[in-house]
């Protein structure tokens, strides 16, 4: 039987969300099923699209339930299509990295984010892989929420493109060879145009 994982990019739904640093996580999974010639349809709590690529099924997800209650259809769809947490993967945007890194880790804290928070307390465990796209911080005190609900400067733009499709490459990286090579290869990588 083919391996599955559930490919989770967290963001919120509406026009008003869209294009801003908060959904990066819903732009890369868009890319990678874009690039794998899938559509998303509306399922339960999020939208859905199954692919197969190299003898593997990639459950793709953008949660419909808003960035704070994602662990909701994480897990739903996990135990719907019987998914292992250690082929989980969820791609969400990170203040404390650089715009010029992304970062994959098998676990971790939720270093405040209002996602992983979510899904540790839906799954119970802060074992699971994530990606993280950094967008850097670059907002004065007390203005973090404006950042991260905001869209991307016109100046960042043509890197965040560039990094979207690096992340779609990590993604089958991780899926084809396993999340220790894969952090690897990209982890200690500088992105810049």
């Amino acid at each position: 039987m083919a391996t599955k994982f559930l490919i989770a990019g967290l963001g919120n739904i509406g026009p008003e969300y869209e294009r801003t640093r908060h959904n990066i996580g819903f732009d890369v999974v868009d890319a990678l099923v874009g690039k794998l010639g899938g559509r998303f349809e509306a399922g339960r709590l999020a939208g859905k699209v199954e692919l197969k690529w190299k003898g593997k099924i990639l459950v793709c997800i953008k949660p419909a339930t808003y960035m704070n209650l994602s662990g909701q259809a994480v897990k739903y769809w996990m135990d719907k299509e019987r998914i292992a947490v250690e082929n989980i993967l969820v791609v969400l945007d990170d203040l404390a990295l650089p715009l010029s890194r992304l970062r994959l880790r098998p676990g971790g804290s939720s270093g405040g984010h209002n996602g992983l928070k979510s899904i540790q307390a839906s799954l119970g465990t802060e074992l699971y892989p994530r990606l993280r796209f950094g967008t850097g911080s670059d907002f004065a005190k007390g203005r973090q929420v404006g950042f991260v609900l905001g869209e991307w400067a016109a100046s960042e733009l043509p890197l965040v493109q560039m990094k979207i499709g690096k992340s779609v490459e990590l993604i089958e990286s991780f899926v084809n060879i396993g999340i220790d090579r894969t952090m690897n290869l990209y982890n200690n990588l500088e992105f810049e145009l």
